[in-house]
């Protein structure tokens, strides 16, 4: 009789752009694996861009295995007749599998199941849309719609176990922080008064905040990982370009090369306000429970506005009246092209409250439960019934 850790699960992944994929699928391909027990491939397109959030990757590999988990390269010349049919297939954010593939799955006596994971929304319609079928028009198989999200109606968020514990022993030892900070080139860091982290796309107005920062009464460390916004500064400001690492007045701005997702965890731990960006930035600063703020992927028409007003409404909506109006400012202000240094100034008067409210909304979003064990109970039960088990 077969079990659900006799099964392999197939993981799809195709990288856009900007990492968001590529980290929610290392992330969940490695949860399955170490806490699960499951045989994981991972499909990836780009090995470069994986490599970049882990460095322990062969790009010159095209099978290898990591962390328990199989990484295959997945292209236009992948013969996938020489590659057996997994019994869950997980097609996630948007990305498409191969047709030769999917005619696999449909020649199979025992159809796999075959999961759609869906981008991160806390629009409402996601609740009555999460797990239903989908009938495939042109192969006899159905396709499962599965959406991350905020309440117990989705599939929760990415949470390996015991993160909360590794969170809370690093915050409250001062050695291992100074190491962490250390290992980045900054040997004083306890000589700042305010860190800041500023992964985030670019935006018009990001010369009002820095200048505000750099006027400021506090001395700030502000860590920008490399990307976008990272190269909108170097423009802004030649003379960082030459060492990555200036200061202006109160404010310290140092670039970060790209670095593995763990260390990207301790990062946020570490600092005193997040600027997140995308999908699995976003999440980590969930559990950081430090103030966030979250730019959200750009959509045409502005689209994805709607999204983050949906998140902020979901999100502020145990906070007091005014409180929510402040964050609120502040957020759709670093959403669009609105100047940041006056709603910063009053956003950020707020940080000890909003620092107490994501404990609080921390412990909430955690008694949803964690996406990989929630996809791993939903098998099982299509599992069961499929086999009429009782």
């Amino acid at each position: 009789m077969t079990t659900l850790v006799n099964w392999r699960w197939d993981i799809f992944c195709a990288v856009i752009d900007n990492f968001g994929d590529i980290g929610i699928c290392w992330r969940l391909s490695r949860q399955l694996a170490t806490e699960h027990t499951i045989a994981v491939k991972l499909w990836v397109d780009d090995l470069a861009s994986f490599a970049k959030i882990c460095p322990q990757l062969d790009t010159n590999l095209a099978v290898q295995q990591l962390a328990g988990v199989t990484i295959c390269l997945w292209s236009t010349t992948t013969d996938w007749q020489k590659n057996a049919v997994a019994d869950v297939v997980i097609e996630a954010l948007a990305c498409t599998i191969p047709m030769p593939y999917q005619q696999l799955m449909a020649a199979q006596s025992v159809k796999p199941l075959w999961l759609n994971l869906e981008y991160l929304s806390a629009e409402s319609w996601v609740e009555g849309c999460h797990a239903l079928p989908s009938p495939q028009p042109h192969l006899a198989l159905d396709k499962y719609f599965y959406f991350p999200g905020f309440t117990s109606a989705t599939g929760g968020l990415l949470q390996e176990q015991g993160l909360r514990q590794l969170a809370e022993q690093f915050i409250a030892n001062a050695d291992l922080q100074h190491k962490f900070w250390c290992e980045l080139g900054i040997t004083n860091s306890i000589n700042y008064q305010q860190k800041i982290s500023l992964f985030a796309y670019d935006h018009p107005k990001i010369d009002s905040l820095l200048q505000y920062w750099q006027h400021s009464d506090r001395s700030i460390l502000c860590l920008v990982p490399e990307g976008v916004l990272a190269q909108q500064l170097l423009s802004l400001y030649p003379a960082l370009a030459a060492s990555g690492d200036i200061t202006l007045g109160a404010l310290r701005l140092k670039v970060l090369p790209f670095m593995a997702q763990d260390n990207y965890d301790k990062l946020l731990w570490a600092c005193d306000v997040n600027f997140v960006r995308g999908e699995d930035s976003i999440i980590r600063a969930h559990w950081a429970a430090k103030p966030f703020i979250w730019q959200i992927y750009r959509q045409a028409e502005q689209a994805h506005l709607d999204k983050l007003k949906a998140f902020m409404q979901r999100y502020c909506e145990k906070m007091s009246e005014n409180m929510a109006e402040i964050v609120q400012e502040f957020w759709l202000a670093w959403n669009t092209t609105a100047d940041l240094a006056d709603s910063w100034q009053v956003f950020s008067a707020l940080l000890p409250q909003i620092a107490e409210h994501n404990l609080k909304w921390h412990t909430e979003l955690t008694l949803n439960g964690d996406l990989a064990s929630n996809l791993v109970h939903f098998a099982e039960k299509k599992f069961i019934i499929r086999h009429n088990f009782s």
